[in-house]
């Protein structure tokens, strides 16, 4: 009987553990457990990745998506060679780069122009510089309502950029198609209150620069920036007008690596702007934008 009973334990703790090794085994099988080769190679990747990292110097910068943040992602390799790993972060209006640079979050920022840049300085109190200027994008003026400038009527409606550096470089556009005149001697502090000619008297309505191309299907046409033509898949060709290439805009208004006072010239800056100023950038840049976007090096 005490045989019988042995056998009859042993008999069930051998199924058990049969058991226990089938659940094991169906768990590795259906993905819950890596099985150790996996297990090994996935360890080596990430001490291998831990190791690229650890190479490398992070610069974080940051960009409106297009083209500044497409640019960026074509100097990644050119950075790595320079030791650093390149981080873009995006942002889709003026304010929060800037903010962002200006608190320490990020190591540069690369969406404006320096009128811009000096006007936030001004209202914000910050003390952020130019490193570089890298790029032009030139204005256009685009249909909306109205398919050409000679159609234009009394009373028709013109969107511009709201803020203050974006919309004298509007407004100079608008004036040297003879669509407004403006007071002599006004350049980039030109404001809606220094048009002098309006004959057809056009509406000149203000809207944020990233919603321009979304004013279109309310307005006869907007003068937009490139950044935001570019966004809404627009071409330089789609166009009614532009800035002409020998314009003050083109000078002026080129887009630039801002960077906090004091860190024009360190080491990251430096490598940073030497990879947006290579041939690799210009061919990129000539290649991509066919004419909205134009190195300034």
């Amino acid at each position: 009987m005490k045989k019988s009973l042995y056998l009859l334990t042993a008999a069930v703790l051998a199924a058990g553990a049969l058991t226990a090794c089938g659940s094991k085994a169906d768990s590795t099988i259906n993905g819950s457990e890596p099985a150790a080769e996996s297990k090994a190679d996935s360890t080596a990747e990430q001490s291998k990745s831990g190791e690229d990292s650890a190479d490398l110097e992070d610069i974080i910068v940051g960009a409106t998506p297009s083209p500044h943040a497409e640019v960026l992602e074509a100097v990644k390799d050119l950075l790595k060679e320079k030791g650093y790993n390149l981080i873009v972060k995006e942002y889709t209006d003026y304010v929060q780069p800037n903010l962002a640079l200006d608190s320490g979050d990020l190591d540069a920022n690369y969406f404006q122009h320096k009128p811009y840049l000096d006007q936030f300085n001004e209202e914000n109190k910050t003390s952020l510089v130019s490193a570089a200027a890298i790029h032009y994008e030139p204005f256009g003026i685009y249909a909306g309502k109205t398919s050409s400038l000679e159609e234009l009527k009394d009373g028709a409606k013109i969107a511009v950029p709201n803020d203050v550096s974006n919309e004298a470089r509007a407004l100079l556009l608008l004036a040297d198609k003879g669509l407004i005149g403006l007071k002599d001697g006004v350049e980039m502090d030109a404001t809606k209150n220094d048009i002098v000619k309006n004959d057809k008297n056009f509406e000149i309505i203000e809207v944020e620069a990233a919603q321009l191309p979304r004013s279109l299907p309310d307005v006869d046409v907007a003068v937009i920036n490139g950044n935001y033509a570019i966004e809404a898949g627009f071409k330089v060709s789609d166009a009614l007008a532009t800035e002409d290439a020998d314009s003050i805009a083109a000078t002026t208004y080129a887009n630039i690596v801002a960077v906090r006072s004091g860190e024009e010239n360190s080491e990251k800056t430096k490598a940073l702007v030497e990879a947006l100023t290579s041939d690799t950038v210009k061919k990129f840049m000539e290649d991509k934008y066919e004419g909205a976007v134009v190195p300034s090096f």
